[in-house]
């Protein structure tokens, strides 16, 4: 599923092979790299996208945020206290999203393959030969379309939260969050902060009939036709507990990426990687070295 609620580089010459649209990062638009984490905007795809960055390690590894998500308010724990020796981390803002805007968000029926591609497009602008991805929810269909669609260029892949297709049963837990007036305060809050209600209610409105779509393709597919075309190691974590995302999906992910692993939360609910930070912090450090 695709809930995501949750709360100066080394600048080198841009290589030749960058295709058009791609721009490089402006000098001083972040402060300094390492274990800080820091903030810029760079040019994708004709869109402005932000992101956060920390770490100096070799191994590159983009985390990608749930519907209405952000680096910022999706993988704090992450950013904190991943090992930055190890690796560079980057949080993004899909477009439409966090401070990846203008653009308003939109969800035309090939909105997770416009942001697996600008995901990508994102990395190689920032100059790194190979990543590996942490998708959660949305971010988790992302990843394995991106993985999908450039092998070569993805090393491995965490995802949790995730779904290759849309059920009778999913179809009825996005409409009973398609009204933002009867979300939580707790859930609500930090979301209309960042967005104006207005924004926040019009573009979740909108997220629902845009994941409904699938629901008129053959077996709801989203994306389980591309689900054998991914090669790179893949853990899939599923927390027992998860109000949205049924364990029928987690499964049926394992099933179909060749030798993937499924790793189960028994307490673990939607927003696993927060209220669990340090277990999956580890079992994601651990899988990717």
């Amino acid at each position: 599923m695709a809930l995501g609620f949750g709360g100066a580089w080394r600048l080198r010459l841009l290589l030749p092979q960058l295709r058009p649209g791609i721009r490089a990062p402006h000098a001083g638009s972040a402060a300094t790299f390492g274990t800080a984490v820091t903030a810029a905007k760079v040019t994708v795809n004709g869109v402005r996208l932000h992101y956060q960055r920390t770490g100096d390690g070799e191994h590159a590894v983009l985390l990608l945020p749930g519907m209405l998500g952000s680096g910022e308010s999706d993988f704090g724990p992450q950013l904190k206290n991943f090992n930055k020796k190890l690796f560079t981390l980057v949080a993004w803002d899909p477009r439409g999203y966090g401070h990846s805007r203008p653009p308003e968000r939109d969800f035309p029926v090939d909105f997770f393959e416009r942001d697996a591609r600008d995901a990508v497009d994102l990395m190689k602008t920032l100059q790194f030969k190979k990543v590996s991805l942490l998708g959660w929810s949305d971010g988790g269909i992302t990843a394995v379309v991106a993985a999908a669609r450039y092998p070569s260029y993805i090393r491995k892949m965490v995802i949790w939260g995730a779904n290759a297709y849309v059920t009778d049963e999913d179809a009825r837990i996005y409409e009973g969050i398609r009204d933002v007036s009867k979300w939580s305060e707790k859930v609500r809050q930090p979301l209309e902060a960042l967005y104006g209600y207005d924004y926040l209610a019009k573009t979740c409105d909108q997220w629902v009939d845009g994941i409904l779509q699938f629901k008129r393709f053959p077996e709801g597919s989203i994306c389980r036709q591309l689900l054998p075309r991914v090669q790179c190691p893949t853990l899939i974590v599923h927390g027992e507990k998860d109000p949205l995302v049924p364990r029928f999906h987690a499964d049926f992910l394992q099933e179909h990426i060749k030798g993937s692993r499924l790793h189960l939360m028994p307490e673990g609910k939607h927003n696993l990687h927060l209220r669990f930070a340090t277990e999956f912090n580890k079992l994601a450090e651990d899988f990717l070295r």
